[in-house]
């Protein structure tokens, strides 16, 4: 949520004390899958397995986050 005020995510990443920013990005990512309004331009799939990934990657969809060991990905219409 501070990113969404700050837009800094070096802010961010000082803020919550980690050394590396690829660890904030994953928050980051994470919050704008779960607040980013959807509307009905995109089309959201879940993948778990590299075969899948792989399929929907060549259908044109774009990784948007990734959670344990689900990939969120999604297309615009």
């Amino acid at each position: 949520m501070l990113y969404r005020k700050t837009e800094d995510a070096y802010y961010v990443k000082q803020f919550l004390g980690y050394k590396c920013l690829r660890n904030t990005e994953i928050y980051i990512n994470i919050e704008r899958t779960l607040f980013e309004e959807l509307t009905d331009d995109s089309t959201v799939k879940v993948a778990d397995n590299p075969e899948e990934i792989k399929a929907l990657l060549e259908l044109g969809f774009e990784w948007v986050s990734q959670k344990d060991n689900l990939i969120f990905l999604r297309k615009r219409k």
